[in-house]
Order: structure tokens, then sequence, then C-alpha cells
């Protein structure tokens, strides 16, 4: 959102929130065709993804 590229950054976050597991969680990392790959589960992950969505819900208003 920084760079201005909202609509890149939306679908971003979007696609983002399909990798969570049933119950809303994620690893460390995503592998190149969605498996949860890491430490499991990660608060660091899930700190960035609620960092994401606060920045990208402040910047569309």
């Amino acid at each position: 959102t920084r760079s201005g590229r909202l609509d890149e950054a939306r679908l971003a976050f979007e696609k983002m929130l399909t990798y969570a597991n049933h119950l809303g969680l994620y690893a460390e990392e995503i592998g190149h065709t969605g498996e949860q790959r890491g430490n499991f589960p990660q608060a660091f992950t899930h700190l960035a993804l609620i960092s994401a969505a606060f920045n990208l819900d402040r910047m569309l208003g």
C-alpha cells in the first residue's frame, strides 16, 4: 500500500487469506503449490497479516 498500488495489495491480501487452514491458522511459509511449510502455527505470520489488514483498511478508507 505504501507504493500506491492498492488494487494489487487488496488482491494479494485476499489471495493470502485462501492459504489459511480450516482453523484460519498459517505456517511460517507457504510453498509454491500453496502448502504450509515451516513452524506451525507461526505468530509472526499472523501478526504480519493483521498489520497488512490494518494498513490496507486505512488506505482504502
